[in-house]
């Protein structure tokens, strides 16, 4: 690691050292550090390719008028123009409603590199929305993207404090769906919490899923960010069918599957509702359908090629012909029209499902990228490291570290882009949502990227403009009206912590990592006004699982464990009487008659976290987690119904009339009362 290459690497944004999970310095080596470089197209290879590099940094900001885009969070910032000294500049702002402005370009030089100037030009006094920078100096004409976003995403009108469920919609199925939890399920979850005084439901990522089987079960490992899964449509529910002839009907319900007893049998699932769905196509309501694909635009009509060639080339996009590897007119050619627009009108049905929840706050979770082989990384794939994938180091809980792989966006093209694909991502979460919970947000700030062909601890950071990011953020949830929550477990910098609560976005506070650097676990009363409380997540052992030892059975015989199993057992059960300790001094253990998963929630009620959720596996003593991260097929993730304590798998009407379901709800509805 020579000190040329330790500068470039910054210049990058590429980490040469980091600290891990216990604040130890480590150093990144020549090769990851390399590796991240040449995902940029920045090449590392050799001392002499290293200093030309470094050249092209430095040269880079003076060859152009105007940056790549420019994001404004706030009453004020700036923009530097590079130009000849004695050009004549005219700055305008074309706005987002088509008006236009005209910037007034000072005669400070601020630098200067031969002939050429920096200025700074404020850019104060504008309105909030997507605009564009137009720049005209002599000849030379430049344009970029111009986002002005407040500096702050204020709390939804009358969010004092709430409590809700977490929602893995696809484990929740009832006795009219089709062998899974489905939209119309979910609508009876809001109905049945609304009833009970919940404020707040938060979902699994309801993103698209490539409609091939077999179906990813994963739902943080979609197809697309941009639109959402058909699999959890409800069939009945589509106004075709309701249209339909009486044997039409009769022939798509003869299609509905045969539930599994304890697994969710996704691709027959699908098979079936692909084959409904294609009955129901002739009586589609056309122009509807024609209104929604002109609303969409480009970006739905991609999707719908996409979805018409994996069908008959396969779900990965990278095994394609040559011709067919990139959005355009080779691509579209290759496909029916009518088979485009079949899956436009699917997303027209999803849309208007989730249109139809409504009573309380639903908070969608935005998955932290996409697969590499799926219908966004083949529209987008330009803003995309392909070949790189991201993950986390390795850490006390995943001590071989993680490798998601999921290809990260290339922050430099981010930028050149102007923010637009994170914008439209973004949006289609937000659309029919009061919330959006983002999944690893480190991932605004720095990602792991793992180089191709390396373990998971071989990687490094590779930073990203978060301010940038989070005014994007920021604007979009604005307009949405939306509450914004990251998930910040894990290794997690103060900085992060800091410039989300600046922008007014809501940590994640668990009770299994609410402790001090010590181990010791914190009182409830010090935890975050501004989080979101839960016991567990999906990715952690439930509040029984954890009692019982059962995340370390589990991983032990997977050989998950970096340690020994007593060594890992022992570092659990030293974990869980802390925890004890605490509900036994805070009286909240004898307050719930013994009951340690009932006090434990009582623990989150006690803390000022503005929301309070809770899981419905906890209620009634699911000793499964729904996902045991760094296994894909060794676990059921993703896979399981939710169940009692003795692993019976309960119906949706089983379960929400349930003793351990009621017993926790009156319990987080008061206990979120006495807190304000």
């Amino acid at each position: 690691m020579t000190p040329e290459l330790e500068q470039l690497a910054r210049a990058h944004g590429v980490a040469t050292t980091y600290q891990d999970w216990a604040g130890k310095p480590v150093e990144v080596s020549a090769s990851a550090v390399a590796s991240a470089l040449a995902a940029l197209d920045v090449d590392a290879s050799s001392p002499e390719a290293v200093t030309a590099a470094l050249a092209d940094v430095e040269a880079a900001p003076w060859s152009r008028l105007l940056p790549p885009s420019v994001v404004v969070r706030g009453p004020g910032g700036q923009v530097a123009l590079h130009v000849e000294e004695d050009a004549d500049v005219l700055l305008e702002v074309e706005l987002e409603d088509g008006g236009t402005q005209r910037l007034d370009v000072p005669g400070a030089v601020a630098a200067r590199r031969g002939s050429r100037v920096r200025r700074l030009v404020p850019l104060s006094g504008l309105p909030l929305g997507w605009h564009v920078l137009r720049a005209t100096a002599g000849t030379t004409t430049a344009t970029c993207v111009l986002c002005v976003a407040p500096a702050r995403i204020e709390l939804p009108a009358g969010l004092e404090r709430a409590w809700g469920w977490m929602v893995q919609l696809y484990s929740l199925r009832s006795r009219r769906s089709w062998a899974m939890g489905d939209y119309a399920d979910l609508r009876t979850v809001v109905t049945h919490a609304v009833e009970q005084g919940a404020g707040a439901v938060l979902l699994n990522p309801l993103h698209a899923e490539t409609p091939v089987v077999p179906i990813n079960p994963s739902p943080y490992s979609p197809s697309s960010r941009r639109y959402r899964s058909a699999i959890y449509l409800h069939v009945e529910d589509v106004p075709e069918y309701t249209a339909a002839p009486d044997e039409v009907r009769a022939a798509v319900d003869a299609l509905k599957p045969v539930a599994e007893p304890d697994r969710i049998p996704r691709d027959p699932v699908w098979q079936a509702k692909l084959a409904a769905l294609g009955l129901l196509w002739p009586l589609h309501r056309s122009e509807d359908l024609a209104a929604w694909r002109a609303a969409q635009g480009t970006s739905l009509e991609e999707f719908g090629v996409f979805c018409a060639l994996a069908e008959q080339h396969g779900p990965n996009w990278q095994a394609w012909p040559a011709s067919l590897q990139r959005p355009g007119p080779a691509a579209s050619a290759a496909v029916d029209d009518e088979r485009v627009a079949f899956w436009c009108w699917v997303q027209l049905l999803v849309d208007e499902q989730l249109a139809a929840v409504s009573g309380l706050m639903v908070i969608h979770d935005l998955a932290v990228g996409v697969d590499a082989g799926g219908a966004d990384a083949w529209a987008l794939q330009d803003a995309l490291a392909l070949g790189t994938t991201v993950g986390a180091p390795p850490d006390s809980f995943n001590q071989q570290g993680q490798d998601w792989g999921l290809p990260p966006w290339r922050p430099d093209r981010l930028a050149e882009s102007g923010y637009l694909p994170f914008r439209d991502v973004v949006r289609g979460v937000l659309r029919h949502a009061g919330g959006l919970r983002i999944d690893h947000v480190m991932g605004l700030f720095r990602l792991w990227w793992v180089p191709s062909g390396s373990t998971a601890a071989e990687g490094t950071y590779v930073s990203y403009d978060a301010d940038a990011l989070l005014g994007v953020l920021a604007l979009e949830a604005s307009r949405a009206g939306a509450l914004v929550v990251g998930e910040d477990l894990g290794t997690v910098e103060d900085r992060v912590r800091e410039a989300l609560d600046a922008t007014g976005v809501l940590g994640s506070a668990v009770l299994w990592f609410e402790t001090d650097d010590d181990g010791t676990v914190i009182p409830p009363d010090r935890w975050r006004q501004l989080a979101l409380a839960s016991v567990t997540t999906h990715d952690l052992p439930t509040a029984a699982g954890f009692l019982a030892e059962e995340q370390v059975r589990v991983r032990d015989e997977l050989g998950q464990l970096g340690v020994p199993v007593e060594e890992e057992r022992a570092k659990v059960r030293s974990e869980r009487e802390a925890i004890l300790a605490v509900l036994e001094s805070t009286g909240l253990l004898a307050a719930h008659d013994g009951d340690v998963v009932l006090a434990m929630h009582a623990m989150l009620t006690a803390a000022p976290c503005r929301l309070v959720l809770a899981a419905f596996g906890d209620a009634v003593g699911d000793l499964r987690q729904p996902n045991l991260p760094g296994t894909v097929d060794e676990y059921p993730n993703w896979r399981l119904p939710v169940a009692d304590g003795s692993g019976t798998p309960l119906g949706l009407e089983e379960l929400l009339t349930s003793d351990g379901v009621r017993r926790l709800a009156a319990l987080l509805s008061e206990g979120t009362r006495a807190v304000r």
